[in-house]
């Protein structure tokens, strides 16, 4: 037997899971272990880092589907077969930033919504809070399947430019949200939402300036801004047909993903 703390993640995956070895586990150094995560349609498998001779630590792959998945916990050595030491079940859930993402995405145009994100905003969340929201929908946002025409200025791109109204960017300005903003910028739509004006005449650029938010007001203006560092903390995939291996700069843990 093996304990998996947490025993769920989101389905976006990049979360913490700590596995707690039994005795008979607690094995010399040169054992490699590693997670074997089996859905109903794809399977990850993640190495993991030996955090003391009684548990690992590994990253929660991203899932394609809420579901109760089975989990295995996998030995190597060299010159040995693998063996699979222990086995336990694992859950993929939704949460709230995974709906915030989704319904986020849905409202790109809406401008009912978007005021109602201004209407959040005056109810100023902690910047701890803040961060972590930026950190989770960013994250969501990344793992939603859009639509090859998603925009961030919403669907419909007849409106010209100089009709002022609330954008996605805005709302990812206002706040102080840097990963989303980094997110957006790379999305059709992102680059034109800067120069729009809402019914206030602000830009996101402007209300970046205005809120006092330098590094967001840095990664709008400048040229060659590269990727806000707070994102490189989180994990970076490269696609290949069918499988994509993600690579978590934090803790240094490989994470490979196929259709099963």
């Amino acid at each position: 037997v093996m304990k998996l703390n947490p025993q769920q993640a989101p389905l976006y995956g990049d979360s913490v899971i700590t596995v707690q070895l039994t005795e008979e586990d607690k094995v010399e150094d040169d054992v490699v272990f590693y997670l074997v995560f089996t859905g109903s349609t794809v399977q990850h498998c993640t190495s993991t880092r030996k955090i003391n001779p009684g548990s690992l630590e590994t990253i929660s792959p991203g899932h394609d589907c809420c579901e109760t998945v089975k989990v295995a916990l996998c030995a190597s050595r060299e010159g040995h077969p693998v063996l699979v030491v222990a086995e336990e079940s694992f859950q993929f859930v939704q949460d709230e930033a995974y709906d915030a993402a989704q319904f986020l995405a849905t409202c790109a145009g809406n401008q009912q919504a978007l005021n109602f994100t201004r209407f959040l905003d005056r109810s100023r969340p902690p910047a701890a809070d803040v961060d972590y929201l930026d950190e989770k929908v960013a994250l969501a946002f990344r793992h939603l399947k859009l639509p090859a025409e998603w925009n961030v200025l919403g669907a419909d791109q007849s409106l010209t430019e100089n009709i002022p109204r609330e954008t996605l960017m805005h709302f990812a300005v206002r706040l102080g949200l840097l990963r989303l903003t980094w997110f957006l910028l790379q999305q059709p739509g992102g680059r034109g939402a800067l120069s729009i004006h809402n019914n206030e005449g602000a830009t996101p650029v402007s209300l970046a300036l205005e809120r006092g938010y330098q590094k967001l007001h840095q990664l709008l203006t400048e040229e060659e801004a590269r990727e806000p560092d707070s994102w490189s903390t989180l994990s970076h995939t490269v696609h290949s047909g069918d499988y994509s291996v993600k690579h978590h700069r934090g803790l240094d843990v490989y994470m490979l993903t196929a259709e099963a």
